[in-house]
C-alpha cells in the first residue's frame, strides 16, 4: 500500500468523526498566584535548526520604549506588543458541547467593539459583552448541516459579521442583532482567515482558490486559483492586506500577492523546493504577518522567512522550526519554536539575538509531546499557550518563565486579549482569565 493511499485512509477516518450537543453557562473559580534598551553580546550565524539556547542571559529591556500603535493588526496580523498586564487571578468559562474537530482546525474567538464572538459544535454563533453577558445566539444551519458539525471562521467590521465554514457555506449577519443578511454556498469547503476591506471580503478555500466576494450580497467578484493540493490540509490559510494587495499562503507553501481590486497576480513565491503532495496535510505554515516592508512567516519544515512585500523576493531565511504566529515590535521579531524555544530575531538581517528554552519545568519524558499553540506579547510578559492546557508567563526582559498556570488538561487555543481580559478556547468552552 503506497503512502498516498495510507494518507487518504487517515484523512477519511479523521473526517468521519461526529460530535455531540449540549448547552451550559459561565462558571468561575480562583487561580493560585504562582540600562540599556538592548545589549547584544553575540549574534548567531549558524545554519542548523535551533535546538539550543543562545545568549540566554541577554536582557532586552523595553521599559523605556513606547508601546507602538498596532491598530492595523487586523490587516497585517501583527499583534505587536499590547498593554495587557493582567493579574490572572480568576477564570470563568462558557461551556458548550464538545467540538470534536477542534484539534484539527484553528477556530478563533474574535473581539469586536469589546464584545466576544465564537460558536458551538452545531454552528450556533454566540455573542457576549465584556462582562460575559450573552447578547444573542443564532443558528442558520439545516438539520443535515448541523449533523456535519461545521467549523466556523469569523471576521467582522462595525456592521457585519462574515462567516465561512468547513461545509462550503458562507453567510453574513448583522453584528448588532445576529439577523441573517444573506447566505450562499461554494464548491469547496473553507479553511482560512477572512479579511474584510471596504465593500468586499477575501477568503481561501480548501482547493487553494482565493475568492473575492461582495460584502453586500455575497456574489463572487473574482477568484484566483493556485496549485491544488492532492490531499487537503487542516491547517488554516492566512491572509494580510498591504499596499492594495491581498497576500496569502496556500497549503503547499506558496505565498501569493494579488491586486485587491482586479484579482490580477502581482507575484508568487514558492517556499518549498520539493513539494511532496502526499504529505501536504502535515505541512504547516504559521500565519503571515507584515513588518514594515516585509512579510514574515515560518513553517514546520525548518524555515523562517522574510519576504519583500513589493516583489516576493527572499530578504533572509532562518532555520527555525515553528508554525506559531510570530509577532513584531521595536524592530524585533518574537517567535516560539515547536521544540519550545522563545526566539528573538533582528528584523533587519534575520540574525538570532537570543533564544531561551521554556519547557524546563516539565518532566523530561513529557517534553517531546508538548507543543506551543500561540502567544501574545503584553507590557512586560509573553503569554504562551501549550497543547497540554498550560499557560506560560514569560518575562520579555530575561526570557525566563515566571509562572505556569493550569487552564485545562487538554489543548487550548492561542490567547487573545481585550482590555485586561485574556481569552482562550478549548473544544467545549470559552475561557476568560482576569
Amino acid at each position: 500500500m503506497n503512502k498516498i493511499f495510507k494518507h487518504l485512509l487517515l484523512f477519511l477516518f479523521l473526517a468521519s468523526c461526529s460530535l455531540n450537543s449540549d448547552s451550559s453557562f459561565w462558571s468561575k473559580r480562583n487561580i493560585d498566584e504562582k540600562q540599556k534598551i538592548l545589549k547584544i553580546k553575540q549574534i548567531t550565524k549558524k545554519e542548523e535548526v535551533l535546538l539550543k539556547e543562545i545568549n540566554k542571559k541577554l536582557e532586552i529591556n523595553l521599559s523605556n520604549l513606547k508601546i507602538e500603535n498596532y491598530s492595523l493588526s487586523y490587516f497585517d496580523n501583527n499583534n505587536g506588543r499590547t498593554m495587557y498586564n493582567g493579574n490572572l487571578k480568576s477564570i470563568s468559562r462558557y461551556k458548550f458541547s464538545k467540538i470534536e474537530k477542534f484539534d484539527e482546525y484553528e477556530p478563533e474567538i474574535i473581539i469586536n467593539q469589546n464584545n466576544v464572538i465564537f460558536f458551538d459544535n452545531k454552528g450556533t454563533i454566540l455573542k457576549f459583552d465584556e462582562s460575559s453577558k450573552l447578547l444573542w445566539k443564532k443558528n442558520y444551519y439545516s438539520k443535515v448541516e448541523k449533523k456535519l458539525n461545521p467549523i466556523l471562521f469569523l471576521s467582522a467590521n462595525q456592521d457585519t459579521l462574515v462567516v465561512v465554514d468547513t461545509v462550503a457555506k458562507y453567510f453574513a449577519v448583522n453584528i448588532k442583532t445576529g439577523d441573517l443578511l444573506w447566505s450562499k454556498y461554494n464548491d469547496s469547503p473553507f479553511n482560512s482567515q477572512i479579511k474584510i476591506f471596504k465593500n468586499k471580503f477575501y477568503v481561501v478555500d480548501a482547493n487553494n482558490i482565493l475568492h473575492c466576494y461582495s460584502l453586500k450580497n455575497g456574489e463572487e467578484i473574482w477568484a484566483l486559483k493556485t496549485e491544488k493540493p492532492l490531499i487537503k490540509s487542516q491547517k488554516k490559510n492566512s491572509l494580510i492586506i498591504k499596499k492594495n494587495n491581498i497576500i496569502f499562503n496556500n497549503s503547499i507553501g506558496d505565498i501569493t500577492a494579488v491586486n485587491l481590486d482586479t484579482g490580477d497576480l502581482v507575484w508568487q513565491a514558492p517556499t518549498q523546493s520539493k513539494k511532496i503532495y502526499d504529505e501536504s496535510m502535515f505541512f504547516k505554515n504559521s500565519d503571515l504577518i507584515s513588518a514594515k516592508n516585509s512579510i514574515l512567516f515560518s513553517n514546520n519544515k525548518n524555515g523562517f522567512f522574510s519576504l519583500d512585500a513589493d516583489s516576493g523576493l527572499v530578504i533572509w531565511k532562518q532555520k527555525i522550526n515553528s508554525n506559531v504566529r510570530p509577532t513584531f515590535f521595536n524592530d524585533l521579531i518574537f517567535t516560539v519554536t515547536n521544540e519550545g524555544y522563545l526566539v528573538v530575531i533582528d528584523n533587519e538581517n534575520g540574525k538570532i539575538i537570543r533564544s531561551n528554552y521554556l519547557l524546563g519545568s516539565f518532566k523530561k519524558k513529557k517534553r517531546n509531546k508538548i507543543r506551543p499553540i500561540g502567544f501574545i506579547a503584553g507590557k512586560n510578559n509573553i503569554y504562551l499557550t501549550l497543547n497540554n492546557g498550560r499557560l506560560l508567563i514569560v518575562d520579555i526582559k530575561t526570557g525566563s518563565v515566571n509562572s505556569v498556570l493550569k487552564i485545562d488538561n487538554e489543548k487550548v487555543s492561542a490567547p487573545i486579549v481585550q482590555g485586561q481580559n485574556l481569552y482562550v478556547t478549548k473544544n467545549n468552552s470559552i475561557i476568560k482569565l482576569n
